[in-house]
């Protein structure tokens, strides 16, 4: 995979990376202490590696396919070749200062995403948000913040869309409750602006887009918003995403993952057909304008 918005984020490429060492020492038969001790490791620090969460010296890296018996010249020059890209910084570095760790994670699963599912309750996603509206709702959360930091996290923001326009972008499917559409963010024109954006992605051959209108009553996602996203790539499962207010949660246990997806599901059977989104929005557009 290349660097930068075209490929995966460092983070699933570290956990690719992680999941090919992984098999390799099962296949060798060894353990992680037994792993450690040629690299003048621990048994916990083969353990982070595995799971993508430290980043890799090519020497380790070298040291444990030799252990592996992993003779192939190829193999081990692509893995090493692997190992550089997974420590090159992501596309987002450039916006560091103002993205949160917990962020950081989610910026790298989204650009590597083949399918995103999402439920949004309170706001439009943010994938989908105009600049005023993105804007706006940034500026929700910080309010004793610098004006320039709201406009850089709104200019992430936007960066983060150019993922839809790439010739291998995800899917995306998105159930928003109609109480997001109708809450007014940064003003009437802004909300407009916004509600005719998604208007046009109606169109769209990758965004599918439904209302969970207030008709519907109760529905399956009683617990909030949350994202489900699914990677091209055999060594990772789905990834569930909850954010709230000072940090975001990520979910990868099987049977917690289907209970997230069997909702998903059901909101997707619940919510208005994807024939009824343009006409709900013209009506809260008429609304708005009457």
């Amino acid at each position: 995979m290349s660097q930068g918005q075209g490929g995966g984020g460092s983070t699933v490429r570290r956990m690719q990376l992680g999941a090919r060492l992984r098999a390799f020492r099962r296949a060798a038969g060894l353990t992680r202490e037994e792993a450690g001790d040629p690299i003048r490791s621990s048994e916990s620090k083969i353990s982070r590696m595995e799971l993508g969460r430290v980043g890799f010296k090519e020497r380790d890296i070298d040291d444990l396919l030799t252990l592996y018996g992993v003779d192939d010249p190829e193999v081990r020059r692509g893995l090493l070749e692997f190992a550089r890209e997974a420590n090159s910084p992501s596309w987002w570095h450039p916006y560091g200062e103002v993205i949160d760790t917990w962020l950081q994670t989610y910026l790298d699963f989204e650009q590597s995403a083949e399918l995103i599912r999402t439920y949004e309750v309170q706001f439009v996603p943010g994938l989908l948000q105009t600049e005023a509206y993105a804007r706006a709702v940034i500026g929700l959360g910080l309010t004793r913040s610098a004006p320039e930091e709201v406009e850089r996290r709104a200019r992430l923001r936007m960066e983060r869309q150019k993922l839809l326009l790439r010739p291998d972008s995800p899917r995306l499917w998105a159930v928003i409750d109609e109480a997001a559409l109708r809450r007014p963010m940064g003003g009437r024109a802004a909300h407009r602006e916004q509600l005719n954006a998604l208007l046009e992605l109606t169109g769209s051959t990758t965004v599918r887009l439904q209302i969970m209108p207030f008709a519907a009553g109760g529905h399956a996602a009683s617990g909030g918003a949350f994202s489900i996203l699914r990677f091209p790539y055999q060594e990772l499962s789905d990834v569930v995403y909850i954010e709230h207010l000072t940090g975001g949660l990520y979910i990868d246990k099987r049977e917690e993952v289907d209970r997230y997806t069997a909702t998903i599901s059901r909101l997707f059977i619940e919510a208005a057909p994807l024939s009824e989104t343009p006409a709900i929005l013209h009506r809260i557009l008429k609304n708005l304008d009457g």
